[in-house]
């Protein structure tokens, strides 16, 4: 498990830290996708949990529930998130002879839930129920909490309005506009902001990442989302795409979806997301976020296009991005996508 704190992370962890002689019973930690914010968290659910922290406050990570907090197997520490999250986990199963090749063929064939369920609440009343095991706090992590569905957000709420004691609810979320405002207000606020550039590609560079101003750029400043998508190796779908972009026509857009029919649909959409922004910024501002490599094509192409049809065509990838993970049929989206763009410019 790790317990890390990034070093754009140091001004709210102390903020974290001067709460601790009165902390909050439900702390809601929120910022951008990318930069760390669930590894905080634990990092700060390890030092709650800690028996003897530094000064610092951190965990010393040589105690007895620093051990069992590094194998996730403290007893008083609950981790709650979707079986999505899980992967591999979820489809590990004990071999059972041949009785039990039904049952593996069933549970392999079960998509894992992408919601925080309501069982998954109900089970915290376990925990809840019993005095804690080193006479300190009990600790829930639960991300992202945008993960809750309706019902799971209304049995976690009865927990937050009637708090155990000795116990701190740790929320990551990603979007605090998709959580209930009767949890926002029961919990206290913690923004994480995402490092200034100077600090994210230095410690990109760190972990030895080739063009790493690249790859923070096209994930908006986020290095831990930068380095993910660099050490992944293949970025061919997003170059092809990115192409085609430069030099729009319905030609190439026939031809770039059939090429990109197997790929990650919702990945192009975001990238297709993302180079709109940039479009409208630099027409609006002359400034660019996400791919400051390509101003002069998105000044060129800028200057072809009409505000009013930009906003209309953020509106338009918004729409599809909220259909992107299940498109009827992956090719016939992404033609319909990038026709879409190519109509902007002629």
């Amino acid at each position: 498990m790790a317990v890390m704190i990034y070093p754009w992370q140091q001004e709210a962890w102390q903020q974290l830290h001067a709460m601790r002689a009165r902390l909050p019973h439900a702390i809601l930690l929120h910022g951008n996708p990318g930069i760390g914010k669930t590894d905080f968290a634990e990092a700060f659910a390890a030092s709650l949990l800690c028996e003897r922290p530094l000064d610092d406050g951190r965990a010393c990570g040589t105690c007895l529930s620093c051990g069992w907090f590094g194998q996730y197997a403290h007893p008083d520490y609950r981790r709650v998130r979707p079986e999505a999250l899980d992967g591999a986990d979820a489809a590990a199963t004990a071999d059972d002879g041949d009785a039990g090749d039904d049952k593996k063929a069933a549970k392999a064939s079960k998509v894992p839930s992408k919601e925080i369920r309501i069982d998954q609440i109900r089970a915290l009343a376990d925990l809840m129920n019993l005095s804690t095991h080193r006479n300190g706090k009990r600790v829930v992590l639960l991300y992202p909490a945008e993960a809750l569905n309706t019902i799971s957000a209304n049995a976690l709420l009865k927990s937050l309005e009637e708090p155990p004691p000795d116990t701190v609810f740790l929320m990551v979320s990603n979007s605090l506009d998709r959580l209930l405002p009767t949890i926002l207000s029961r919990c206290r606020q913690v923004a994480l902001p995402l490092p200034t550039t100077p600090v994210a590609l230095a410690w990109l560079e760190q972990q030895q990442v080739r063009d790493a101003d690249m790859w923070l750029a096209e994930q908006g400043g986020a290095p831990l989302a930068a380095l993910a998508l660099a050490q992944a190796g293949s970025h061919e779908a997003q170059d092809e795409l990115l192409a085609m972009l430069a030099r729009p026509s319905v030609e190439a857009s026939l031809k770039t979806a059939d090429k990109l029919q197997k790929a990650v649909v919702v990945d192009l959409v975001v990238c297709l997301q993302r180079w709109l922004h940039d479009l409208l910024s630099v027409k609006l501002s002359g400034k660019l976020r996400y791919y400051p490599r390509k101003q002069d094509v998105l000044t060129a192409l800028a200057a072809r296009v009409a505000v009013p049809a930009l906003l209309k065509a953020v509106d338009q990838a918004r729409e599809r991005r909220a259909i992107a993970r299940h498109p009827l049929a992956a090719r016939l989206f992404i033609e319909d996508m990038l026709l879409d763009y190519s109509h902007l410019f002629s």
